[in-house]
């Protein structure tokens, strides 16, 4: 019993660890801050950001540093090195004249060595709207979709876990048919208790990974079901993930990027959908509340499943990727995977900006009926803040925005706590 309980707790932080790992501590501090304290400034207004780097929590003399500010992911407008006497400086930022961001960048030389931070100042970030357009087509083309999903035969498949269960949850590995006979593969906890419950349905991060239990949620009175994409079971070795990764599913965001017909996240999107139809197949399922959640690409699963599938009831959505991917196009930030950036988008292809508006979030948040929670910071290198401003602004439907201005592509655990908690608060309603 203590081994099955030691594996579940390390399973736990590991897969804790893709959603809210945050940077590790380092020898030199670069602290950043605009002087709002809440990170906020009207289009017209200057940004001051006060700079401090610090050694052991103090003030570092002689410190010599380069500073660059411009709109987030874009080319900095003003960039320059100078020396700290007393480890301080207040940078002037300047302003920004439509709604965006502004992000200043900080890098400190210290015994050969370069040590950065950044901070990133909104300016009217609810007036920010979206670059990407609606296809005309874009309904049909998903209705037809979800049609054609619906002709597969569920075929579901759940195998007892022993050593994953506990006294008050057990835990299933599960296989279930989906979109043109492929598999879906995920982890299912359900609690011991006779009854009828809740569900959660659990998106994936971008990556090829296993999968361990949500003992936790369970235990609060839920279905949980966490599911992989890729097709490929989720309990195997590290080292296959690995290789996958490595190989046959390198950049897999990349595939079918110019064919509304064969992107990679076709199958995804749809796949998700065929979760739903899972979960609604139990028999320990209330028939009624059922939410979905996740982190980054995860995030964007969540409202892409709730856009698509008007059964769900809640959604929680965490630094949600594929936000206004054609946001690069129109001198801004766009979303992961940055399709259209200077780096990425050398070769001009009109199919692959078409083919994203079937796949951008932004137009399955225009569709939402859920309610939502949703969160992420200003710092996001990762899933920039303008994407996502230009994703949750067109949202009719109920939301909550909990903003960690500082955090980057992570999250403080108050962040999910507090999801949950909204979560779980619904379910009680």
């Amino acid at each position: 019993m203590k081994r099955r309980i030691f594996i579940n707790l390390l399973l736990g932080l590991f897969f804790c660890g893709f959603i809210t790992a945050q940077p590790a501590e380092r020898l030199i501090k670069v602290n950043i801050a605009p002087q709002h304290a809440d990170w906020l400034y009207k289009t017209g207004e200057t940004v001051k950001f006060d700079v401090t780097i610090t050694k052991n929590d103090v003030l570092m003399k002689d410190i010599t540093i380069t500073y660059e500010v411009g709109p987030e992911m874009m080319i900095p407008t003003k960039k320059e090195t100078t020396t700290l006497k007393d480890g301080k400086i207040t940078i002037d930022g300047g302003t920004m004249r439509v709604p965006g961001f502004l992000r200043c960048r900080v890098i400190a030389t210290y015994d050969g060595k370069n040590y950065d931070g950044l901070a990133t100042a909104g300016f009217s970030p609810e007036a920010i709207q979206p670059t990407t357009t609606v296809p005309t087509d874009f309904k049909e083309f998903w209705d037809n979709g979800k049609a054609d999903l619906s002709k597969v035969p569920l075929d579901a498949r759940a195998t007892l876990l022993p050593e994953r269960c506990t006294g008050t949850v057990d835990v299933y590995h599960v296989n279930i048919q989906g979109y043109r006979n492929s598999r879906v593969y995920g982890i299912l906890s359900v609690p011991k208790q006779p009854g009828k419950y809740p569900a959660l349905l659990k998106v994936p991060g971008a990556g090829v990974r296993p999968y361990g239990s949500d003992i936790a949620n369970a235990n609060r009175g839920a279905i949980v079901l966490e599911i992989g994409i890729h097709g490929v079971p989720v309990i195997m070795e590290q080292y296959i993930y690995d290789n996958l990764s490595n190989g046959a599913l390198s950049s897999y965001w990349w595939y079918g990027i110019d064919d509304k017909d064969k992107s990679y996240y076709k199958r995804v999107y749809l796949n998700c959908v065929r979760a739903v139809d899972y979960i609604f197949s139990l028999p320990e399922f209330d028939g009624v509340n059922l939410a979905v959640a996740g982190g980054s690409q995860g995030g964007a699963l969540s409202i892409v499943t709730a856009g698509l599938d008007k059964r769900i009831t809640a959604l929680v959505a965490v630094y949600p990727a594929l936000s206004d991917l054609t946001g690069y196009l129109n001198g801004r930030a766009g979303g992961w995977p940055h399709y259209f950036s200077e780096a990425n988008y050398k070769v001009k292809d009109n199919n692959k900006v078409e083919t994203s508006k079937y796949y951008d979030v932004v137009n399955f948040a225009r569709q939402l009926t859920a309610p939502g929670f949703y969160t992420w910071g200003y710092n996001d290198v990762t899933c920039p803040p303008t994407s996502m401003f230009s994703a949750y602004n067109v949202i009719k439907a109920p939301k909550t925005l909990f903003l960690a201005e500082e955090t980057g592509h992570w999250t403080y655990p108050e962040q999910w706590e507090k999801g949950w908690n909204w979560l779980f608060e619904l379910f009680k309603k």
